[in-house]
């Protein structure tokens, strides 16, 4: 089974075991591919250094070596990186089947994403954050990169993969605006969302323009199920389409609507598109049936370009 394409969802229960695996797969891809150049290598000691605090030498090491390393600590990361997560009930799309069988949704996608990259930023010696909102900013943490915290922070997400609601709305603006004001100086952003938030586009593009304003570099995984919430890939037979946000439900033909309904959601992802260009946000569309790999290429080209 290749994690970084496709995965069983049946057993989501071991996000730390899944992520290890989706980073693994990822790394020895790397070496077979354009983006071998970058760094793999990861180092949780340097050498030591005349004037550097000798109470943080591995003694151990050097018993093995004869040579001196000190380890590197927290406060010695390269690069901060606060993962937001959308856990507003459209991103529980698309539900089980009648038949009670699983399908990967958006939010199982997200926090896999999201533990894969914490498992990324870790062996780089870089801390992490995660946020996680729907109405409100629901989960906050400070950006740490010990393996206490990358376990904390993966009990958050196995909690909204286990306990899933419906009619929770999305209030991304305020909830943004807030993560701005309180996330560490220059930061890198990475925000999971499908943008689905009715008449709110230019709320929310003042709140990623704050990130921008405040020295933070951002990156929006757009995560969408693109075969049927882009392509609209129904069959042509009567649905009731529910609002998983305000539980309004619509019965109709799916081929009645498709030609309009695909007409008005790339203009709406165009517009995405335009104004993420305009601000300088990296806009990466994470269709969760195609894997993780543009995600973890897309942070190590961003991480790259930060020079860290």
């Amino acid at each position: 089974m290749d994690l970084l394409n496709n995965f069983d969802v049946r057993d989501f229960g071991n996000l730390e075991l899944l992520a290890k695996q989706v980073v693994e797969g990822f790394i020895i891809g790397l070496h077979k591919s354009p983006f071998h150049g970058f760094s793999v290598e990861f180092a949780e000691h340097r050498i030591y250094n005349q004037g550097d605090d000798t109470k943080n030498i591995d003694w151990k090491v050097y018993a093995r070596t004869g040579k001196m390393f000190t380890k590197q600590y927290e406060e010695e990361t390269n690069l901060r990186c606060q993962i937001v997560i959308d856990s507003s009930s459209s991103m529980y799309f698309p539900e089980p089947e009648a038949n009670g069988k699983k399908k990967t949704n958006k939010l199982m996608f997200a926090s896999l994403a999201a533990a894969a990259l914490m498992n990324l930023l870790q062996k780089q010696r870089d801390a992490f954050g995660l946020s996680i909102f729907d109405d409100e900013l629901r989960t906050h943490t400070r950006c740490k990169s010990s393996t206490s915290h990358y376990r904390l922070l993966l009990t958050f997400l196995q909690k909204l993969i286990d306990n899933p609601e419906n009619d929770k709305k999305t209030s991304a603006a305020s909830s943004l605006h807030q993560i701005a004001d309180s996330v560490h100086k220059r930061s890198l952003v990475v925000i999971f969302s499908d943008m689905f938030e009715n008449g709110q586009m230019d709320e929310m593009f003042s709140a990623l323009q704050h990130l921008k304003y405040n020295k933070h570099e951002v990156v929006l995984f757009h995560t969408i199920d693109k075969s049927l919430e882009i392509d609209f890939e129904f069959e042509n037979r009567p649905y009731i389409f529910i609002d998983m946000e305000s539980g309004e439900k619509v019965r109709l033909q799916s081929n009645q609507v498709k030609d309009y309904y695909k007409e008005q959601v790339n203009k709406l992802q165009g517009e995405l598109k335009k104004r993420c260009l305009q601000y300088r946000i990296d806009f990466v569309e994470a269709d969760i049936n195609k894997g993780f790999r543009p995600i973890l290429q897309s942070y190590l080209v961003k991480r790259s370009k930060m020079g860290v």
